[in-house]
């Protein structure tokens, strides 16, 4: 069973949060405070004691406030700094003095005093010696902050409390905190959202990440089933030599606009409404494919070496992430009927689909399946699991790390099993990322199923989505995670173990015509299709 003890994504409903409240901030940031021990007059140890004997008592700066204030002591601190070696000298003095009357006192009985008025004067200078660089740097206290410095404080707390890399990239997070609020500007929202993405930047983490209200709303929406826009999963380019630029296609939604206008996998989007996408960030292009229903977008599309532009109307595009078909091979025996499923992405409604799917594959007698994870870019980390248990009894699905090891693992017990016995092929290509690469490497290292195709995207970092008071939201890197056999795929991918041939089809149809035709260049054998050696 799994043994995580901390969600790893966050709802929409738990991740929202309101403004935090002053108190709550007061025990956050943090304030140096100056305590002082002195002989204490008459008329105001009641006032200002906590603890106290006759002649000394500790005080705060709540009694300084009533009293002898900090900055009052300024010129004196300046001249007992000045007078610094003969300072010590009296203490010195004093001390010895000290030491013979209590020796005297204990000699005759008497505990009634045991600090000198001088002594405890000259202990109140070295505290203050001692304590005057604390004092110039303490930081504002929550009554003074803004409503725009509690909003990123907000995103701080966020960060502090669920990055994954608790080094926050060899820097002190909480200094940089305190140097934020007294140098960066925040006083307007733009300049607090500013803020806040310099702040995630140092952490050089690129799918850690601010989400202005807008687009934490499109990234919501995108996992619930249904969304109005194109019909489009874009991603980063591969590139080879030097940084990707562009947005790259990864699949294109059954029936979509985007799929109707023979927009493909693999292809570059260049331009949007004729603005470039070359440094253009992939949640900015994602959000600029949609809109309201019925508007239209201009896209530049790079197909191979071609460039054509498209004008799509943007509709509302059900998101059902699962496709599939009965594929009926002539000749063959125990594999005569292979049930393809072929799973675009991970949304909420993912692992219902897969049975659904499986449960009418097996209505028409099929005994073997192939699982088409090519091109899927993830999404919901729960789903993957989910899907996972319905092809697996037992085993470990995924280990989740953080920078001091393994910090929860995630196992099969058999409760979501429902094709844990038939054969099983999965299809993946470098489109294959995020939770789709968990689900692929369980698969694989439990030796459950057959891997085909080239190494995967490479994405070994699992994120959270936290709502901030004002509708905006971060993306967070909460962890990083390792394969059943401890493998660690971020930039690397998951290995398949055996290729596909050139070309091979990505849709149903395709797929279907290479398995029957043995002299198709994309054929595959049938009768060996699952054997795993």
């Amino acid at each position: 069973m799994a043994t995580c003890s901390r969600p790893l994504f966050v709802s929409a409903s738990a991740a929202s949060s309101t403004s935090p409240s002053r108190a709550s901030l007061r025990r956050l940031h943090t304030v140096a405070v100056v305590s002082i021990w002195e002989p204490c007059p008459p008329l105001r140890v009641a006032a200002c004691c906590f603890s106290q004997t006759k002649h000394c008592c500790r005080r705060s700066t709540k009694c300084l406030a009533s009293g002898l204030s900090v900055s009052r002591l300024t010129r004196p601190i300046k001249r007992m700094l000045s007078r610094y070696s003969s300072l010590m000298t009296v203490l010195h003095s004093n001390i010895n003095q000290c030491c013979q009357a209590m020796s005297a006192l204990r000699q005759d009985g008497a505990s009634k005093h045991f600090l000198s008025v001088g002594f405890g004067r000259v202990v109140l200078g070295v505290v203050l010696v001692m304590s005057i660089s604390a004092a110039s740097y303490t930081a504002p206290s929550s009554s003074a902050l803004t409503e725009e410095n509690l909003l990123f404080l907000e995103a701080w707390r966020a960060v502090d409390r669920a990055y994954y890399d608790k080094s926050f990239n060899g820097q002190s997070w909480f200094r940089y905190r305190e140097n934020a609020l007294r140098n960066e500007p925040m006083n307007t929202r733009e300049e607090t959202y500013a803020a806040i993405r310099k702040m995630l930047s140092t952490l050089d983490d690129p799918f850690t990440r601010f989400l202005e209200p807008e687009k934490l709303k499109s990234l919501r929406s995108g996992t619930q089933g249904a969304l109005t826009g194109v019909g489009l999963s874009i991603s980063y380019p591969m590139a080879i030599n030097g940084p990707p630029s562009g947005v790259a296609v990864m699949t294109a939604t059954p029936g979509g606009p985007a799929e109707k206008a023979g927009i493909l996998p693999g292809d570059i989007i260049l331009a949007i409404d004729n603005r470039s996408t070359e440094d253009m960030d992939i949640y900015d292009a994602a959000e600029r494919l949609q809109g309201p229903e019925g508007s239209s977008v201009d896209l530049s599309i790079r197909s191979g070496a071609n460039t054509r532009h498209v004008i799509l109307t943007r509709q509302t595009v059900t998101l059902n992430p699962v496709r599939s078909r009965m594929c009926e091979i002539p000749g063959a025996k125990d594999s005569s009927k292979i049930g393809y499923i072929r799973l675009t992405t991970f949304n909420q409604n993912a692992a219902e689909s897969v049975k659904e799917a499986i449960k009418t594959l097996r209505d028409n007698n099929v005994k073997s399946f192939v699982l088409d994870l090519r091109n899927n870019s993830g999404g919901l980390f729960p789903e993957g699991i989910q899907i996972a248990k319905i092809w697996m009894d037992k085993g470990v699905i995924v280990y989740i790390c953080d920078s001091q090891g393994v910090r929860d693992i995630y196992e099969a017990d058999g409760a979501g099993t429902i094709a844990a016995s038939e054969p099983l092929v999965v299809l993946v290509n470098k489109g294959t990322a995020s939770a789709s690469e968990i689900l692929a490497g369980a698969l694989k290292d439990n030796k459950r199923a057959v891997v085909y195709g080239e190494p995967t995207y490479g994405k070994g970092k699992i994120q959270s989505v936290f709502g901030l008071s004002d509708g905006s939201g971060l993306a967070v890197t909460v962890a990083r995670y390792e394969t059943p056999a401890h493998t660690d795929i971020d930039k690397v991918g998951v290995m398949p173990d055996r290729p596909l041939p050139p070309s091979f089809p990505t849709d149903e149809d395709g797929f279907c015509s290479c398995l029957r035709d043995s002299m198709a260049p994309c054929n595959l054998n049938a009768a060996q299709l699952f054997a795993k050696s």
